[in-house]
């Protein structure tokens, strides 16, 4: 059960601390230990103590992170969880391809489930920083999915992949001497591909920050269908190092 080793359950800015400790229960049946909080309103708290049944050393070992960007710093895969659908966001994935992913990655290196606020679900901001989003299949009739719940429904199905080996969608190289191969860029790596795209776009004239629009969201989104390897995102950005350097290049041929 390596592979579960390198799961990452985050819960971005939950507020209640029964919800913390139902997660850590629901994570700790299925063998997955690394949990993960943003911005918690209330953590330590004896309620998520109380509520983890068993589970104080998943909690204890539970790093407190400022942003999401620090939750996801290192791993390669990130995958949000919401209940809501968006209209311009990452490719959907259902729950079981999701499990089936994480787990084929994280032979590679650490991946994340991402969890949102009880009420608000994540950002669209949030959103967008993960390569996936999934839905879980609810009846539409009542839709109401308690956070530890869903870490449940995630986890179960992480664990009944690990245990079944089942074949895996996308098959990862990481150590294995193949043609033009290189590691899995992470998170951090390709957030700073973003934002380099982005200036060098606003000194080329080409986007305006003060009236975006979804330009940056739908090259996330056109990235994002990639897995954006270390070599290619290096390449990314030496070819925008090259146009940032050139601002006379004649374009007349173009």
């Amino acid at each position: 059960m390596q592979r579960l080793a390198n799961v990452r359950i985050v819960l971005s800015n939950p507020s209640h601390p029964g919800n913390i400790g139902a997660a850590a229960r629901a994570m700790k049946t299925m063998g997955v230990a690394r949990l993960m909080l943003v911005n918690p309103e209330r953590f330590p708290d004896p309620v998520a103590t109380a509520r983890a049944a068993g589970a104080d050393d998943v909690l204890q070992a539970a790093p407190i992170c400022q942003s999401l960007d620090e939750a996801l710093h290192g791993t390669i895969l990130a995958i949000a969880l919401s209940a809501r659908q968006r209209d311009l966001g990452p490719a959907p994935l259902s729950v079981r391809d999701a499990a089936s992913l994480v787990l084929e990655q994280a032979e590679c290196g650490d991946v994340a489930l991402v969890f949102g606020n009880e009420t608000r679900g994540l950002s669209n901001e949030d959103v967008q920083r993960c390569r996936y989003i999934v839905h879980i299949p609810t009846d539409p009739a009542y839709s109401s999915l308690n956070l530890g719940a869903a870490v449940q429904v995630l986890c179960y199905e992480l664990r009944q992949n690990a245990l079944s080996g089942a074949p895996l969608g996308q098959e990862c190289t990481a150590g294995r001497v193949t043609p033009f191969s290189s590691p899995p860029a992470t998170h951090e790596e390709v957030e700073r591909f973003y934002a380099h795209l982005r200036d060098v776009m606003i000194r080329a004239g080409f986007h305006d920050p003060l009236h975006p629009k979804r330009l940056m969201p739908k090259l996330r989104r056109l990235f994002g269908r990639v897995a954006l390897e270390r070599d290619e995102v290096n390449i990314l950005r030496g070819i925008l190092d090259a146009v940032d350097k050139n601002p006379g290049l004649d374009r007349s041929n173009h």
